[in-house]
């Protein structure tokens, strides 16, 4: 028995086979990098797109060491038809996909003129079928025109997800890592999402500079507020060439240990609704991109201790809002 609704159950439920979502790089960038002093202190030059669509990259392991050049070395991707073709054969080998998504995910994916976002999506559509078409954004960077034209998009074979980053629903925070927008920001845009008959998913970083439990709580009820259909979960990472990095060194953030950030996200889980579909439990950043942390298990070994621990404790989650 799951003590979460995962990601994988759900695409099972919906679509009766093996879904996995294929990672891109649209060429987006995001206006809180290009007009907002440097972007989020937490953000790298890779924008976070699959390992897999970075060529050269494939030469590191999940023991390899800290090189901070990487990220600048290997910054270019290939064109998005390549990038759907690479990912559609990974994924067939790796996990024997029956099934794909296309997911828009680096960097901020509505951030373009209206005409350039359709004649972006459409080329990549048009190398389907996909079962879903998830682009990756800001609450800030979501007008209505834009919800209309992903809208435009559903069918019946196909749902439309945008997934916002929050990453707390603490506005000092937000601040203090240089989001560029409030919690405001994010409860108008998940709105007007619902509105347009979109499906929501949320990314949040438990873990941030000052944060505690109630903090962790007040964020899972601000999800639960706006009814978010799913949410990506991740510990704090310190990746190389990020603002955070220097203030790391400077010893301004400490991180959770592994087991700090297992209570964390075990009270996290259990204040957000049942309903939410849990799209990820723990950062993956590639190793060689990563300095700090490098202690905590691998995501499986991971996920089966919050297993067991969730089993020992009789947690579920949403057992602390459902009740």
């Amino acid at each position: 028995m799951m003590r979460w609704r995962t990601y994988s159950s759900y695409l099972e439920e919906r679509f009766h086979k093996r879904i996995f979502r294929i990672g891109i790089d649209g060429g987006f960038s995001c206006p809180n990098r290009v007009g907002r002093n440097g972007g989020c202190t937490f953000c790298d030059r890779s924008g976070s797109v699959a390992v897999y669509q970075r060529k050269g990259e494939g030469c590191f392991h999940h023991d390899s060491p800290f090189d901070p050049e990487v990220s600048s070395r290997f910054a270019s991707t290939p064109p998005v038809r390549e990038q759907i073709e690479r990912g559609k054969a990974f994924l067939k080998e790796r996990y024997k996909a029956e099934g794909f998504s296309l997911y828009f995910q680096s960097f901020t994916n509505t951030y373009a003129p209206l005409d350039v976002l359709e004649r972006k999506y459409d080329e990549a559509l048009s190398y389907g079928p996909f079962a879903e078409f998830i682009v990756s954004t800001r609450p800030d960077t979501v007008p209505d025109d834009v919800l209309d034209l992903l809208a435009s998009y559903k069918t019946e074979n196909m749902d439309v997800w945008v997934e916002l980053g929050l990453q707390s629903a603490n506005d000092n925070t937000l601040k203090r890592i240089n989001r560029g927008h409030g919690v405001d920001a994010y409860t108008d845009a998940s709105r007007r999402i619902k509105e347009h008959g979109l499906l929501l998913s949320t990314h949040v970083i438990l873990g941030l500079p000052d944060e505690g439990d109630d903090d962790f709580i007040h964020t899972a009820e601000v999800l639960d507020d706006v009814k978010t259909d799913a949410v990506k979960i991740h510990n704090l990472q310190i990746l190389g060439g990020t603002e955070m990095e220097a203030e790391y060194r400077r010893g301004e953030i400490k991180l959770l240990s592994p087991d700090e950030y297992m209570d964390a996200l075990i009270l996290f889980l259990r204040h957000l609704s049942s309903k939410v579909i849990v799209g990820r439990l723990i950062g993956e950043s590639p190793m060689h991109r990563l300095l700090a942390p490098r202690d905590f298990p691998d995501k499986s070994a991971f996920i089966s201790r919050l297993c067991k621990k969730m089993e020992e404790e009789n947690y579920f989650q949403g057992d602390l809002y459902d009740a």
